[in-house]
């Protein structure tokens, strides 16, 4: 079976707009988490979020085209232009119909459909905006990526909560393998800090309310933890098969392996308390690489902060590797980015192929007091220099979704 290939990245989150950045303040513990600016969230009992900060829509796009375009497919495009631009390919006639787009959105434009609700109400529905409808689809930023940059191949997105972005690059890497296509454009975005998506989360008791200290939030594995910080932003990446990326002389950066994906079948929300879910798509995908428990040098958790998850996900990575489990420095980088619901997903595939690049693992942030639950290796506060092979990528999501990819070093 072909060898499917990473030739470019993109990236818009709280910690940068561009990968670079993000990949930077990542290793260096620098936090998205601020007060809330986009919105008033006087009312709200959560205050705080991890806001896109000094994102300009038209350095990417003419103004009018812009205005025509939730946020969340805006960070798409950008996201998109990034990572066509590091791959250097290009869609022409001759290979349109090779190249697809597979771009997620947990969400999809809720902002734009709330304000079609608020206009409604308020000025009636004569006043609702004609882009209303292409704004806040979750195929949205799909359907205009593959619009923007020409792609005739499949276009669709992927909805499984927070795992859409880690299955829109599994579902891609499958049309590869299958060679229904050369190239992909693959990720997700995700926007979804609004009064009524932070209120919802909250009133489930997902997200912290440390609002007058808040540098000490999110805390994945920390036994002090109190749940997630809502963010929002983009991943992009340009996958191959190797034989199209090396007859164009493309650079490679890092191998996308393998794919794994299961069902909890267990409650619209809750993880399984032994994480034997998650567990089954470790195996599926490390299965489906060719990758041995013992090879896997790095794991990028789900580690939402949230105190059912980062213990269930604990469980599944032990159930998955046995004792080996405890030898794998596992962290969780929603630490600094917040949880960008399922752009996150992509998002962290982007700091694995990093990872594996650089020879260097990001930190979980703001852990203090460890947890006799959440008891790996969770690398605390500093990034630390080490061989990376292998790297895991797990995501999680409402619903029982669990997705993990394997991004290995490519020679």
């Amino acid at each position: 079976m072909e060898r499917i290939v990473i030739t470019g990245m993109g990236a818009i989150c709280p910690i940068g707009l561009n990968v670079a950045e993000a990949w930077q303040n990542a290793l260096n513990g620098v936090s998205g988490v601020g007060p809330i600016t986009l919105f008033d969230a006087s009312q709200l009992m959560v205050k705080i979020g991890c806001e896109v900060k000094g994102f300009n829509p038209e350095a990417y796009l003419p103004a009018k085209e812009a205005r025509r375009r939730d946020r969340y497919e805006l960070f798409a495009i950008a996201a998109a232009q990034e990572a066509m631009r590091q791959s250097g390919l290009q869609v022409n006639e001759a290979n349109a119909g090779r190249v697809g787009v597979v771009i997620a959105s947990a969400i999809g434009g809720i902002n734009s459909l709330l304000e079609g609700f608020r206009t409604v109400a308020q000025e009636g529905p004569r006043r609702i905006s004609p882009f209303m409808i292409p704004m806040y689809l979750a195929d949205g930023a799909a359907g205009m990526t593959a619009i923007d940059f020409g792609c005739q191949g499949p276009s669709f997105s992927v909805v499984t909560a927070c795992a859409s972005g880690v299955d829109a690059l599994g579902m891609a890497w499958l049309l590869l393998r299958a060679g229904v296509i050369d190239a992909a454009l693959a990720g997700a975005s995700d926007a979804a800090l609004c009064d009524v998506g932070v209120a919802a989360f909250d009133r489930i008791g997902a997200c912290s309310r440390r609002n007058d200290d808040f540098s000490g939030t999110p805390a994945p594995f920390d036994r002090e933890r109190d749940g997630l910080v809502i963010g929002e932003g983009a991943a992009v990446l340009v996958l191959e098969r190797e034989s199209h990326a090396r007859a164009r002389g493309a650079s490679i950066l890092a191998e996308l392996a393998g794919y794994g994906t299961s069902a909890d079948a267990y409650h619209i929300t809750a993880p399984r308390e032994d994480g034997s879910g998650g567990a089954q798509a470790i195996r599926l995908a490390l299965q489906s690489a060719g990758v041995n428990a013992d090879e896997v040098d790095y794991i990028n958790a789900h580690g939402t902060a949230t105190p059912l998850n980062d213990v269930s996900e604990t469980r599944a990575i032990k159930a998955a590797f046995g004792n080996l489990a405890y030898n794998i420095p596992v962290s969780s980088t929603k630490s600094v980015t917040g949880h960008m619901l399922g752009s996150t997903g992509a998002l962290e595939t982007v700091f694995c192929v990093q990872a594996v690049r650089e020879n260097v693992i990001p930190p979980t942030s703001h852990y203090r007091t460890p947890d006799p639950e959440c008891d790996l290796d969770v690398v605390p506060n500093v990034a630390r220099q080490k061989t990376v092979h292998v790297a895991l990528n797990n995501a999680f999501g409402f619903g029982g979704h669990n997705a993990v990819l394997v991004v290995r070093k490519y020679t």
